[in-house]
């Protein structure tokens, strides 16, 4: 099994700034992808940013160019530095690791538990 730990969530003005971040440990053999999902209230759930093992990574259209997703391959651990923050990125901001906890077995999808960010305007 793969547990997260996710942390940096809060209150921040319009335009402020805000680093999220999730830790993956347990028995881990490799990890796919990690990334960076959202739910606002009465909200589906939507991803926010990934990043893949080669490095390559994606956005929404609607952080593009204020969000940016890092992985430190070293602690096996994703941030998401959020600036220029908006009220509509209000959210429950959640972890998403894909990975596997052995070379046979098949690639496995782990969450978080949630972090919550509030922007205010």
């Amino acid at each position: 099994q793969v547990q997260l730990v996710e942390s940096g969530g809060g209150l921040v003005q319009a335009g402020g700034s805000l680093t999220l971040s999730c830790a993956a440990s347990g028995s881990i053999f490799s990890i796919h992808s990690m990334a960076w999902y959202r739910q606002a209230p009465g909200r589906q759930r939507e991803l926010v940013a990934f990043v893949l093992s080669s490095g390559y990574t994606g956005y929404a259209d609607s952080v593009k160019g204020r969000f940016s997703i890092s992985r430190d391959n070293g602690k096996d651990t994703v941030h998401l530095q959020m600036n220029s923050l908006k009220p509509e990125d209000t959210a429950v901001y959640y972890c998403k690791v894909e990975a596997k906890d052995n070379y046979n077995g098949p690639i496995g999808s782990y969450w978080g538990q949630g972090t919550q960010v509030t922007v205010s305007s």
